[in-house]
This record gives structure tokens, sequence and C-alpha cells, in this order.
């Protein structure tokens, strides 16, 4: 069967929708166990953004995050609570940026093991991997024959004084690094989370990075055959304007699309309750080279209550990892949370959220007294099977759900295929097959849309045996395909 996740607008004929709307599913935050890990070694003066790696290593069953922190930072070191409330912070250009490694046998209870690996202050007894290492990004790869290539990383050599460059590095086992390899092409600002990953269907590496353009940030792409020379930085996505530029955007391959997780910085208007935090929001792509948002302004993990220095530890910053994968098929989001405004003093910290699989985003009604009417663009039929991910939106109240079959959006149904004939029967896991007097499986090598007219329902997904028969996404128009 073929699924289609309702933030797939290509699935979606938005001329014959009604009384819908796109909400984000925000993760489930493990309130039982967060933070995770917090600042507290000598080395760890400001953790600031963080940009969390988490990575699970099937191999060695154990999870490895690798972290960005400050380890010299004179306005943050030795300050007081008292002084960090009494006045702004002020960031100076010898801070210096590095990276550090945690792991956890179970995802929950982190160490921060003694490497012997970089000396600060006069000692190695820490676990930082690179000095000057600014904004690291780590993959594991799966596709490689190398094994002692497997662990692969993209980071900012950020030296003050002595200028910045892009750099690779690579590891065996995620612990054992070699030495930092800089790109022989390209220079790009890049000063955030780096982000390389595996494309399948092109078959290179690709990277999601950050560049300046016309006054704001936005994310770009690049591409690598082999890791170490990377073409320059195109343009994939830019935010909305100075109070909703894109930060950072780790991404995620599922269901055949790229879901981002884009962490929004709100600058432009200092009185704005929200000016210098972070959100984090869902993006989407069919290919890297162009994303867009879910549902532009709604958060994916809300920021926590409160402010600094009172509030919760991730009410001012949310800057999120690559999901990991759980046992149950559902994913888990790790995040750095902060508890104070971007350019200010804060304190931050590793915690994690969990996303129910494929419950990202889901179609409800506006108005809930109406019915909702949501229909697909042209599919064609392939088989007997028709599915839709859904759940009640006030668990109290009865849901209504019935489907009919279209060749053509605007006329009849097919005979068969009425909101009458239709049947609705619960399956496990929250989905519901859809089944009508006359079998689906009559309409094999035929195209039409579905058209849903519901109640009380959020849906998330369709799945079946069909397939997509003519789309519009960032090609125009289709008229012939749409049915016009």
């Amino acid at each position: 069967m073929t699924k289609y996740l309702m933030l797939d607008r290509r699935f979606l004929n938005p001329q014959a929708m009604e009384n819908v709307a796109l909400r984000i599913t925000p993760p489930e935050k493990d309130q039982a166990n967060n933070p995770l890990f917090i600042q507290d070694q000598p080395w760890e003066i400001r953790i600031d953004n963080g940009y969390p790696n988490v990575i699970y290593d099937e191999q060695a069953q154990i999870f490895r995050c690798y972290y960005t922190l400050f380890t010299d930072d004179l306005d943050t070191e030795g300050t007081t609570l008292a002084e960090r409330t009494s006045r702004d912070y002020l960031p100076r250009m010898d801070r210096v940026t590095s990276l550090a490694y945690a792991e956890s046998r179970d995802g929950i209870h982190w160490e921060k093991p003694a490497l012997g690996r970089v000396e600060w202050r006069g000692s190695k007894e820490n676990n930082i991997l690179f000095l000057f290492a600014h904004g690291t990004g780590v993959m594991v790869d799966h596709h490689g024959s190398d094994s002692a290539t497997k662990y692969k990383m993209v980071t900012k050599v950020d030296i003050p004084g002595h200028g910045a460059y892009m750099a690779v590095a690579f590891s065996p086992d995620g612990v054992n690094w070699s030495d930092l390899i800089p790109w022989p092409e390209y220079n790009p600002p890049a000063d955030s989370h780096n982000l390389p990953f595996w494309n399948e269907e092109e078959g290179c590496y690709m990277l999601l990075s950050r560049i300046w353009k016309d006054g704001i940030r936005m994310t770009t792409l690049s591409r690598s055959d082999d890791f170490i020379h990377w073409s320059e930085p195109k343009e994939t996505l830019r935010g909305r304007g100075f109070e909703n530029q894109i930060y950072s955007m780790p991404v995620f391959f599922w269901n055949n699309l790229y879901l981002g997780l884009a962490s929004i910085i709100h600058e432009g208007d200092r009185t704005d309750v929200d000016f210098d935090t972070v959100d984090c929001e869902l993006t989407w792509a069919v290919s890297p080279e162009h994303f867009d948002f879910v549902a532009p302004g709604q958060s994916v993990i809300p920021r926590g209550a409160g402010t600094y220095p009172t509030g919760d530890f991730d009410c001012g910053c949310i800057y999120a990892s690559q999901p990991v994968k759980g046992l149950d098929g559902s994913l888990w989001i790790y995040y750095m949370g902060g508890n104070g405004r971007h350019t200010n003093f804060r304190e931050s910290s590793l915690a994690r959220a969990r996303w129910k699989a494929d419950r990202f985003a889901s179609m409800v009604p506006k108005r809930e007294e109406e019915n909702s009417l949501l229909t697909s663009c042209k599919l064609k039929f392939q088989g007997p099977s028709l599915e839709i991910l859904a759940e009640a939106v006030e668990p109290s109240v009865p849901i209504y759900l019935e489907a009919q079959i279209h060749r053509v959006w605007t006329e009849a149904p097919i005979s068969g295929f009425s909101y009458e004939e239709s049947r609705v029967s619960e399956m496990e896991g929250g989905w519901k097959r859809i089944e009508w007097t006359q079998g689906l499986e009559s309409l094999a090598g035929t195209s039409g849309c579905i058209k849903l007219k519901f109640k009380n329902l959020k849906i998330w997904a369709v799945r079946g045996d069909i397939c997509l028969d003519g789309h519009r996404l960032w090609e125009g128009a289709d008229m012939e395909n749409e049915g016009f």
C-alpha cells in the first residue's frame, strides 16, 4: 500500500475542500525525564544553541550525542545569576566554540565521558572532541563501503582572530575522529547547524547549512560525491521577513518525503513578546532543493512557560536534532532547550519528545458544528484497500465519516461509490478502513478522486492501493489532471 501524509500537498485538491485546516500535532515531551542533561561541567561555560546530533548506533546499542558549546566565554564565565538578571549578555569576539560528546544506553541517562583527546586549561579529562568547531553536523553513513569513515561530520572551523573555514572529519566508531580536513572549494558563512545526509535518489551526500542574503538568514543545500568536495550552496528555503528567520534546519527522510525541524528566530520588533526567542516549525519537501513550511507559525515543539531565569528550561529557544526511531515505530526528537532569549543570558539543556509515527500534522475542522470536506487530487486505483489514520477531535463526541469516489470532483460520484454506500471499520493503530458496496478493486486501472466528508475528526494520513495521477506542486496547475 502507498501512504500519503496530509502535509503532502500533492495529495490534496484545494479547490474542492471545505471547512478544513492543517494543524501541527506536537510530539509529547518526556516530562518525567526532561531535562536529560544540563551544562554542569567546568568547560560547558555556555551550551548556547547546542545544535544536537543524536544518533542511535545499532551495532554498539548506544545513543551518541554531539553538541556545540562555548568552552571560553568571558562574559558568561563567573557571572552569578543575580548579575545575569541585572544586565544584558555581551558576547565577545574571542569566544571559543567547540564540539562535545555524550552517550547513553537508554536515551534517558547520559554520560559525558573523559575522552582524553583535547586539552582544556591543562587537562584532557573532558568530553571535548574538537576546539574551534562551530555548528557541527554528524551522520552515520550506511551506504559507504569504508568502515573507517562510517561516521562523518561537517563543521565550521572558527578560530578567533584567525578566520573560519569549512571542514570535514571521519570516524569508524563515532568517538575516535580523524583530523579536520578543510573544504577545497567554497567557504560559506555556515555559522549554524551544518547537517549532512545521504540522498538515495541522487546517490550523493547533501548538506543543509545557512547563509545570509538580503539581510536575513536562509537555508542552503550543497552536494558532494566524496564528502570532501562540495558544490556551491544554493538557497532551498527562507523564512518570513525579519520576524521569522530560519536559524537552522535538521531534516529526516520519512515516507518518501524530507521533513525539516526549522528553528525560527524572531527579530524585527523589540517590543514583541517573542522577540529574540527561537521556535521550531515543521517543513517538508519532495526534493531537498525546495522546502516549504507545513503550517507557518505553528510550533512543532512548543517552548515552555515563563521567562529567564525562573521559566521552564526550554522557555526561550528550541534547537532540534534529527529524530531517532523507537522500537515501537515512534520517533524521539531530541532537542536543546534554552531558558532565555537568543542573544541574552541563558542556560541550555538536552531534552526529548515522542512523536507517534505519521502523526505530524492533521486536517481538522475549522468550525466544529459543520461538516468538513477533504478531496484528493486525481488518483489511480490499483486494488481493494483504502484506509485513513484519524481519531476524534473531542473523544467524548461521536465522529462522522463517509466517503465517495468521483471520476472528476465536480461530477456525480461513480455508481456504487457514493457516501450512502460507504462503510467504515476500525483497525489497529488508529487506522480506519473504508469500503463500498461495490469493491474498490472494480476500479483498478482507472482514475478518480476521493472525497471524505467528516465531523469531529482529525486526519493525519491516507493509505491504500492508490498512487498519484496528477498534482500541482511547484510545476503549476495541470488543467487536465486536475479535472477542470
